[in-house]
């Protein structure tokens, strides 16, 4: 009995030691990326090393995620995706399960200053935008429809601009002016909803949490060009109220 207690312990230690060594390598990995430097490239090295961190995140946050409508992506092409907003969680879940079309989102500044994640996706070519200027908004657009251009990643915002701290009550007024980096690409839209995410922090640490990614429409480039964002806005916010 005496020394299979001390054959756990010894595992336990091992598992420990190795989960220091995990982490003290994300931070060597984190020192090594200018914060204030933007990429335009993504680096595959923190490609792999951010795909890791995030599934590690997923067990220690007991989610469980699947995609859904797989079959629906154009994975042979770049796109604009377009989906829901109700969880910090969002971007990097939507980023993994559908990392093999090269994810790259346009976010806000204080995402990029998350430990251990906010310099990772900058070497991922994530994007910052600022909301509060305007004519800076713009060159991050332009920035996401250059990425998509040069086939150097799909891209992905999301319409309602902030987190929905209230899904039940429907969509938060859009910001068109994303779809323009579709137009300017000259990409098709992919537009998914997220299903789970707001139920994060009301069941951990105590249940897991099963999030789907379901996509539910991809709406062909033919079909955005010379039409106003608005029309496109309204087009995309019926396909998520009526999943």
């Amino acid at each position: 009995m005496i020394k299979a207690v001390w054959i756990l312990l010894g595992i336990i230690a091992v598992l420990l030691g190795m989960a220091l060594i995990y982490i003290l390598f994300l931070l060597v990995c984190d020192l090594l990326v200018d914060p204030k430097k933007e990429y335009d490239h993504c680096d595959r090295f923190y490609f792999r090393v951010l795909n890791s961190a995030a599934f590690c995140s997923f067990i220690l946050a007991r989610l469980k995620i699947r995609l859904e409508g797989a079959e629906k992506v154009p994975w042979d092409q770049r796109f604009l995706l377009v989906s829901n907003h109700c969880s910090n969680f969002d971007p990097i879940i939507t980023w993994y399960l559908l990392r093999k079309n090269n994810m790259a989102f346009v976010s806000k500044k204080e995402n990029f200053r998350v430990p251990l994640f906010g310099r990772m996706i900058r070497k991922c070519a994530f994007l910052e935008i600022d909301r509060k200027d305007p004519k800076e908004s713009v060159r991050t657009l332009m920035k996401a429809a250059d990425l998509i251009k040069r086939n150097e990643a799909s891209v992905g915002v999301y319409p309602e601009g902030t987190r929905n701290r209230t899904p039940e009550n429907g969509l938060l007024p859009f910001h068109n002016g994303v779809f323009k980096i579709a137009q300017m690409a000259k990409a098709p839209v992919v537009v998914a909803a997220l299903h789970g995410t707001n139920l994060i922090h009301k069941h951990y640490p105590w249940r897991r949490t099963k999030i789907r990614l379901e996509i539910l429409e991809v709406i062909p480039s033919e079909e955005i060009t010379g039409v106003r964002t608005a029309e496109i806005g309204e087009r995309v916010a019926k396909l998520l109220l009526n999943p």
